[in-house]
């Protein structure tokens, strides 16, 4: 590398650095919190325009409130999160691809509803990328959780379609990436494991930490369907290929050798777990067969693989397209309570 690249490359780092210590996503959480993400922000809702894509955008707040209804948190003890502002966007993505989100056809075809390219921009800021960048903020803000309380659940996030200079796949921001980022330099985090289970190959973050050896990405994904992204597959350090079908027994049995292979291969000081509930059976995106109970042992297993070790981790709800997701999800979350592999119990105001 030339003296004046490397240079360059040093400029760039101090930058980041600063942005990231200036940043005032990483909010200080009182113990009457429990570690659980979450805003009202979070839902997309415009003129039914969200219902012309098969994701479902209400999923996280019908998750809080099964969790709430169930008595396993009350609402006033989820998280509230910080969105994140163009500077702690730049920490990963370039000031051009941000300008390009000023374009409502670009930011149209990133979610994959045509009709959004007719509306006027501003709208599409506050209706549609507004809810994602709380998201971001909520991925942010729980590592720093994570790292207080051993766990941290952020009931959106997940986007890992999107890298540094591209979206796609309904995913805007690289919050996974901006995420590692942070935790870097705010947490004393040097090795990080991305357990990425959605059933869609995370390219986002595959290319965004193509080169970089401090980031191991275990990625068990479906090879026939979106994103077919052949260049970010060279980037996985342990791929593990489900083919359409795949049923839940086969599924968790190549889990299992996957977090034995993985913890040979690597120590992480942090695991980000993105936990896409796009495999359920009938999923029309996923592809594969895997029941709820199934989700819940899956959600279990990486839980009990970072928990045991005493590795921070936090989880990403990430994709899913049907509306039973959000129950399974909540359903997951009680289980991982019972087993007393996450602690929903908050402390009164003033205890530590």
């Amino acid at each position: 590398m030339s003296t004046a690249s490397s240079s360059k490359t040093d400029d760039a780092e101090a930058l980041r650095r600063h942005r990231i210590l200036s940043s005032k996503l990483y909010l200080d959480v009182p113990p009457s919190k429990v570690p659980l993400i979450y805003s009202s922000s979070y839902d997309i809702s415009f003129l039914g325009i969200e219902k012309l894509h098969p994701f479902d955008a209400s999923k996280w707040g019908r998750i809080c409130r099964f969790l709430s209804k169930d008595g396993i948190v009350d609402q006033k003890h989820i998280v509230e999160p910080v969105e994140a502002t163009k500077d702690d966007l730049l920490v990963v993505h370039s000031e051009s691809y941000l300008k390009s989100l000023n374009s409502s056809l670009n930011v149209s075809k990133i979610v994959e509803v045509p009709p959004a390219a007719m509306l006027p921009n501003c709208l599409v800021q506050q209706k549609v990328l507004r809810p994602f960048r709380k998201q971001v903020g909520g991925t942010i803000v729980a590592a720093k959780l994570a790292k207080e309380r051993g766990w941290a659940i952020n009931v959106g996030g997940g986007f890992h379609h999107c890298s540094s200079e591209r979206g796609g796949g309904f995913c805007v921001y690289a919050d996974i990436s901006l995420c590692i980022h942070f935790a870097f330099v705010h947490l004393n985090i040097s090795r990080v494991m991305i357990i990425d289970l959605d059933a869609h190959q995370g390219n986002g973050h595959e290319m965004d930490f193509s080169e970089d050896r401090r980031v191991f990405i275990l990625d068990m994904y479906n090879p026939g369907i979106y994103p077919l992204d052949f260049e970010a597959r060279r980037y996985i350090d342990l791929g593990v290929e489900v083919q359409s079908g795949t049923a839940t027994d086969e599924y968790l049995t190549k889990l299992d050798h996957a977090l034995e292979v993985a913890e040979k291969k690597f120590d992480p000081d942090f695991v980000v777990y993105n936990a896409g509930t796009d495999i359920l059976d009938g999923d029309p995106l996923g592809r594969l067969k895997i029941s709820p109970d199934g989700i819940a042992s899956r959600d279990e297993k990486v839980f009990r693989f970072a928990r045991e070790r005493n590795i921070p981790l936090i989880m990403l709800t990430s994709g899913g397209y049907m509306k039973s997701s959000a129950r399974v999800i909540a359903d997951s979350i009680i289980n991982l309570s019972e087993k007393s592999l996450i602690d929903m119990k908050s402390l009164p105001a003033g205890k530590a």
